[in-house]
């Protein structure tokens, strides 16, 4: 990698973890270490979970929340454990440890104002210079973007949800 680039997934459709998962599939067949941090989920175990158990010399995940806000029963606790997920996030694009860090669900620390827009670009600017970071979640706020080098608008067109069909696992978990 000659630059490490800062990627956006956002937007309403599916597929923004997905396509940063396969981005750490790429990243595993070429010997590359890799560290996934996931700001929100956190009620159910995930396919991602159950798959790196296969490659525990490569890639670690750290699943840093309580589950989807909207289910939130105490947002002032969600709120410090997002500052503290922030905080280790930080560490860690700092470390010499990776080559790629996924930070799966970023946009709604933003969004949700539990950590200040600003403290989170100037952490993304820090990063070291060879280190792709992969930003996912809804709503990218303008700053993201801009600080971006690449930036994905998933957009839904259809989905099965819509027609009754719920989560299933390997595919949306």
């Amino acid at each position: 990698m000659e630059k490490g680039l800062l990627l956006v997934n956002t937007g309403n459709g599916k597929g923004k973890t997905t396509a940063a998962l396969g981005l750490v599939m790429r990243a595993l067949g070429h010997g590359f270490r890799v560290c996934v941090i996931q700001f929100i989920k956190g009620i159910s175990t995930s396919g991602e979970l159950l798959a790196a158990k296969r490659f525990e010399d490569l890639l670690d995940v750290h699943v840093m929340g309580r589950g989807f806000t909207w289910t939130s029963k105490n947002l002032e606790q969600d709120k410090k454990i997002a500052a503290e997920a922030w905080q280790f996030a930080h560490k860690v694009l700092l470390s010499d440890d990776y080559k790629l860090v996924v930070l799966d669900e970023l946009t709604y620390l933003m969004k949700y104002r539990f950590v200040n827009s600003t403290e989170i670009i100037e952490g993304l600017q820090q990063r070291r210079k060879d280190l792709c970071v992969v930003v996912t979640g809804r709503d990218a706020p303008q700053v993201l973007i801009e600080a971006a080098d690449l930036v994905t608008d998933m957009r839904e067109i259809k989905h099965p949800f819509k027609q009754g069909v719920k989560a299933q696992r390997g595919v949306e978990f």
